[in-house]
């Protein structure tokens, strides 16, 4: 199936691993240009390199308020356009309501929410018909997670501003979905299942809920992504997409 991504221009941030980096790789396989982001600029630049010259990495703290601008205007300047974004940022720190502090709250709102915010603004200004603006959020916008007060406090309320985005983007013919990973084998959910004590316990007990009894792989992840940027998803917006091996059992 061919998903009409050749020569479109995405800017996928928190790309230099994990969710992200899965996703970039994904565009770029299937023909897209990517600008890739992440916070330190030589780990940006080396995954950029891994993808040739399809991909340009950027160092940007979605939190800096300046960097949503920047980021559009390096699309236009690198490649001429650009037809989406992919917002992904790293998880809040873990912790439950006594653990956590006022400033990794602020921290959080500044980099997961209000950073989010405005790169989906900075993208909705330049998008045209046929754009496309996603979110990489949590199944937390649906239930908590345990231990993740801080995430499970502002992905739902990011999930609420996507939903109004796409009304209000929608009469301009600009797509806006969510993608909602569970467990997936990344780096940050084995570093969660590290703070049982017992890591490989804790996977196993993962495991067992989900319908197909595996942690999902990031490939699987930046797949679905992917299609949800492209033209072949034209007609899907407001949505929230489980990518969680069946364990929301499709609600």
């Amino acid at each position: 199936m061919d998903l009409g991504l050749k020569d479109r221009v995405y800017i996928v941030t928190g790309a230099t691993r994990g969710l992200g980096n899965a996703t970039a790789r994904v565009l770029a396989d299937d023909g897209a240009r990517v600008i890739i982001t992440g916070r330190d600029e030589k780990r940006a630049e080396a995954a950029a390199a891994e993808l040739g010259a399809a991909a340009a990495g950027l160092a940007a703290d979605n939190a800096d308020p300046a960097s949503a601008q920047r980021l559009v205007d390096a699309a236009h300047e690198r490649f001429g356009r650009l037809d989406g974004i992919l917002i992904s940022v790293g998880g809040p720190a873990p912790g439950f309501l006594a653990d956590n502090t006022d400033e990794q709250w602020q921290s959080a709102f500044e980099s997961v929410f209000l950073g989010a915010v405005r790169l989906a603004r900075a993208a909705a200004n330049v998008l045209g018909e046929g754009g496309v603006i996603g979110f990489v959020l949590s199944g937390s916008v649906y239930e908590p997670i345990p231990g993740l007060t801080i995430s499970n406090g502002l992905r739902p309320g990011l999930a609420g501003f996507a939903k109004s985005l796409a009304d209000e983007l929608g009469p301009r013919g600009i797509r806006v979905v969510g993608v909602l990973p569970a467990r997936i084998d990344t780096d940050r959910v084995r570093e969660l299942d590290a703070l049982s004590g017992d890591a490989e316990a804790a996977r196993a007990a993962s495991e067992a809920r989900i319908p197909l009894r595996r942690y999902g792989t990031p490939e699987e992840f930046g797949r679905t992504a992917a299609f949800l940027l492209s033209p072949a998803a034209s007609y899907l917006t407001g949505i929230m997409v489980p990518v969680d091996g069946g364990s929301r059992q499709g609600f």
